[in-house]
Formats: structure tokens, C-alpha cells, sequence
């Protein structure tokens, strides 16, 4: 008789750190889900988040060029590492895909607190299909001249609808 309830409440110990946190569904329209390897949930095995969600992170601000812009412009958006942790991925790369399914690979260990960020807002304007938005993952390229290569150029992807956590 011990066995079998040392085994129960194993299994229950086991079940309840294996269970993904319930997270609040969006209210709003929704601006970006986060799927595959990941541990809480709003809905369908994804963290799905609408404008008010995003803007309920510490927002991160930084007034950087780019190669696509030909002025400075303010980027106001929130952590892409606190946006991961907030859904616990588990996978070790992401793959962040664009509203016309182009995607690009950003391994989870290159993310700090700082950069780069899903910027919802430029030059303090929500971002418009036309302006590169609504959302676009953005480095601070003036701060460090690691922002400014090739590789997180191609990181840089404008359109951004979703996340997918891999392994």
C-alpha cells in the first residue's frame, strides 16, 4: 500500500510541474502568438497577445537608423526575451514569421534583457503594414557595432506575426 501512494503522489507531484500555466486570453485583436516548445498557454497550445498585453511588459525604447530608413527613428516595444520567458519556451531557437509566412532562425542564446524587442511603436506612431509593423523585431544598430551585420540584419524581420519555438 505504501508503494502504491508513494507512486500516486509522485505522479501527481510529476503532473502538476508538468502542466503549462493557463495564461490570459486577449481581449483585443491579436497581434502575435507564440507556439511549439513552449510551457504556459492562453489558448491552443499558444500564447496568443493582443496590443494591450504587449504594452502591459516594460516597454524598451531606443532611437537608432537602419538600413531600411533613411532618418533615425524611435522604437518602443517590448523585450523579445521577456516575451519568450513570459510564454517559458523550452526549444533552443525560434523561428519569428512574417504575416506573408517569410521567416527567419534567432537562437534564444543571442537574446539579452536589452535586444532586440518587438517594437509596436516608431517615432511614438502604433506601425502600420506600410511602415514595416505592426510589429518588427529591431536591434539598437547604433549602440554596438555587433547589432550591425549580416546576420542580425537577416534577424531583423518586419511583419512579425508569430513565433514558433523548435528544439
Amino acid at each position: 500500500m505504501k508503494l502504491i501512494s508513494a507512486t500516486l503522489a509522485t505522479w501527481v507531484l510529476a503532473s502538476s510541474i508538468c502542466m503549462a500555466e493557463q495564461l490570459p486570453a486577449p481581449t483585443g485583436d491579436v497581434l502575435i502568438t507564440i507556439s511549439g516548445e513552449i510551457a504556459n498557454e492562453s489558448s491552443d497550445s499558444a500564447v496568443i497577445m493582443d496590443m494591450a498585453q504587449l504594452q502591459a511588459f516594460p516597454a524598451k525604447e531606443f532611437t537608432t537608423s537602419t538600413i531600411w530608413i533613411e532618418e533615425d527613428v524611435t522604437f518602443t516595444g517590448v523585450s523579445l526575451k521577456a516575451l519568450l520567458e513570459h510564454a517559458d519556451v523550452k526549444g533552443s531557437t525560434i523561428e519569428a514569421v512574417a504575416l506573408n509566412d517569410y521567416k527567419v532562425e534567432i537562437p534564444i542564446d543571442s537574446l539579452t534583457d536589452e535586444a532586440p524587442i518587438v517594437a509596436y511603436h516608431m517615432d511614438g506612431q502604433e506601425m502600420s503594414p506600410r511602415d514595416k509593423g505592426p510589429r518588427w523585431i529591431v536591434y539598437p544598430y547604433d549602440a554596438d557595432p555587433k547589432y550591425r551585420s549580416e546576420v542580425i540584419y537577416s534577424r531583423s524581420i518586419w511583419h512579425l506575426d508569430r513565433i514558433v519555438a523548435v528544439k
